[in-house]
Formats: C-alpha cells, structure tokens, sequence
C-alpha cells in the first residue's frame, strides 16, 4: 500500500526532510537540478544528451514538476520550430548547497565502493 506524503509539514522532527525530498526525490530530479546547476541554461533535447537513459515522457513529467514547484524557470521563444529553454530559478539555486552535498556523497560512496571491491579482490 503506497504511504500518501504529509499536505502540511508542523508534524514531528523529519517532517521538513520530507518535505524537501518530496520536491527533489526520484530518480531524475536530483540529476536535473544538478545539470542546470552546472550547465544554468538547457533546452529539452540538451537534457534529453545528458540523461540518455531518461524517456521524453519522464523528462516532460519531471520538468513540469520542477517547474510547478518553483525550482525551474521554463522559458519559450517564440519561433519554428520552437525553442525552450531551462533554468534554475532563484528558489532553485538555494538547493546548490544541497546538490553539492549529495555529489560529494555519491563521488565519495562510489570511490569508497571501488576501494571495497578491490580490497575485496585481494
């Protein structure tokens, strides 16, 4: 049975967490902030380049996710074909501490895994 996430978060200590992995949680969001992170400006198919395994659909969903929560500005120009564009909003740059801190824990987790592997080897 899927757990339904808290609507309000004055609940007990963790609730805030929660709530922040409730806006960047899931397989690809986190990877989308941190691209345009570094990239700052994206469109669609740059992101699509950089995400190989993601679907369009996914990316879509996800974009459109991000974007109804505030973290990414979308912005369209008006040609043809048309040309869309992604962006950190200024809300969005405030999880540049947060993404750096799990970047540095996935770089450190994976060296750490290769280090296992190989001591487990010998």
């Amino acid at each position: 049975m899927a757990r339904i996430p808290h609507q309000t978060f004055t609940c007990a200590t963790g609730c805030t967490v929660e709530a922040t992995l409730n806006l960047i949680g899931g397989k690809w969001k986190g990877v989308i902030l941190y691209r345009l992170l570094t990239e700052q400006v994206l469109r669609f198919n740059e992101l699509r380049r950089l995400l190989p395994n993601i679907t369009q659909r996914m990316l879509t969903n996800q974009l459109r996710e991000l974007e109804g929560d505030g973290l990414i500005a979308r912005k369209v120009y008006p040609e043809v074909p048309p040309k869309v564009e992604y962006r950190l909003t200024d809300y969005g740059q405030t999880l540049a501490p947060v993404i750096h801190a799990l970047k540095a824990w996935g770089d450190a987790h994976i060296e750490g895994g290769a280090r296992a592997a190989e001591a487990a080897a010998n």
